[in-house]
């Protein structure tokens, strides 16, 4: 029988390993066997092997390396199980390349550069673009990203999508099946795709984060947001020597300083809680530093690479604003105005100028904003609930209540929340002289 403490220790170090490891490990025998399966099951047997074997001969010197060697032999055992000619001729090359991983730890492999991006050619990165590639639909890639490069079981990724760990497991193994059957290379994009195919890239890790700002009756779902933050990190570590950081540090700021109101944004109750309004005291104050650390980052990798100011930096920039202000009435709206007139011209869309619009009505007054908003004409908004809203709340605050009741009830119509319903029920019956509902 093991010692309960040598469990305990085996069971923490393993942990640590798993986190640091496991994606490098899957992402390496994906590329030897180009069996998305197998290299999971793989380094979950390792893992089960760990969790006995360690606790019993000690834990090993070198525990990333033995997880690697446990979970290439699970790989090689399950290939000679399948007993198919293909995979039989391809066991010792398997054996012998994930052997040299295996001796190499992380900080002793030197860097290489597949392009004048300067990106390394590196398993994780070319399973990060595989697992984002815009052949695969955008819920496919949400669910591959977090089932592979994650780690999460589909159980927790299907109650995390409020679909039947069924149907979430028959959408993983539909993306798997497209990208061997459409031929999706596993490799880090060349020169002249790599741009779009980072900014796919990012929009995959930004998704992930909104969802867990867009949970249905569940406003905030923090691990989903946390995760993405987490793949953001590691986006910026792999891709350190690219001409493309400067975005991907852009979207972790600005996934951070957002992330930092995370429990603000709902009161005691599961009511909404507008960012106005919001215990500021109460904000993470280490997000928010390491928010303004990251942004300062890109700036200087922006000098470095002699580049240009990308929507995510300067989104980045606009929550920085409202993050560090001491007070909703400190905040600079002229200049977050003045921000979202970069970003309509560097990356233009409705959602933008309504923003905007915002903006620039509580920075010169709601008349101003509302003249913006008149200038909106366009089909895709027809069902988006912020729209009326704005329109609505500018109209309250230039006086006009009875002018903004009808865009309220639109916005209560169209609202995907029931934090937001409460919340817009709420402003009806204020503005209508009623109680609380």
């Amino acid at each position: 029988m093991s010692d309960p403490t040598a469990v305990v220790e085996a069971g923490r170090v393993l942990a640590a390993t798993v986190a640091a490891e496991r994606l490098r490990i899957v992402a390496s025998l994906i590329r030897r066997t180009g069996d998305w399966d197998l290299a999971e099951d793989a380094v979950q047997d390792a893992v089960a092997s760990a969790l006995t074997a360690w606790p019993q001969r000690g834990i090993p010197d070198n525990p990333g390396a033995w997880l690697t060697t446990a979970a290439k032999n699970a790989a090689v055992d399950a290939l000679r199980r399948a007993e198919t000619q293909r995979r039989t001729a391809s066991r010792a090359a398997i054996e012998a390349a994930v052997d040299l991983d295996a001796q190499q730890s992380p900080a002793s492999v030197p860097d290489r550069t597949d392009d004048a991006f300067g990106v390394m050619d590196d398993d994780r990165l070319r399973l990060i673009f595989t697992c984002c590639h815009p052949a695969l639909p955008t819920g496919a890639r949400i669910a591959l990203t977090l089932r592979t490069i994650a780690g999460l079981e589909v159980a927790e990724i299907a109650r995390a999508f409020l679909v039947t760990e069924a149907a979430m497991q028959k959408r993983l193994v539909r993306a798997r099946a497209k990208i061997r059957d459409a031929g999706i290379p596993y490799r880090v994009p060349g020169p002249e795709q790599l741009p779009e195919r980072t900014q796919g890239v990012l929009a995959v890790l930004y998704l992930l984060f909104t969802e867990g700002y867009s949970g249905g009756a569940e406003l905030v779902r923090v691990p989903l947001a946390e995760e993405a933050i987490r793949l953001g990190r590691l986006l910026a570590s792999l891709m350190a020597g690219s001409a493309l950081l400067p975005e991907v540090l852009g979207l972790l700021s600005l996934m951070l300083f957002q992330h930092s109101r995370a429990a603000t944004r709902l009161d005691a109750a599961g009511d909404l809680v507008l960012l106005e309004d919001q215990d500021r005291a109460r904000w993470d104050a280490t997000m928010i530093g390491d928010g303004v650390a990251a942004l300062a980052a890109s700036e200087s990798a922006r000098r470095r690479f002699d580049g240009v100011v990308g929507p995510y930096r300067l989104q980045a920039e606009i929550a920085k604003q409202h993050a560090t202000a001491s007070s909703a009435d400190s905040t600079d709206f002229r200049r977050i105005a003045e921000l979202y007139a970069q970003l309509a011209r560097v990356a233009p869309s409705p959602v933008i100028e309504i923003n905007r619009a915002v903006a620039v009505g509580l920075a010169e007054g709601a008349t101003a904003g509302l003249a913006i908003l008149d200038t909106i004409d366009d089909p895709r908004l027809d069902g988006y609930h912020l729209l009326p809203a704005a329109r609505a709340d500018l109209l309250r605050r230039a006086g006009r209540d009875a002018e903004a009741l009808p865009h309220y009830a639109r916005a209560l119509e169209l609202a995907p929340s029931d934090p937001e319903r409460r919340f817009l029920a709420r402003r009806i019956a204020a503005l209508r002289g009623e109680e609380r509902p």
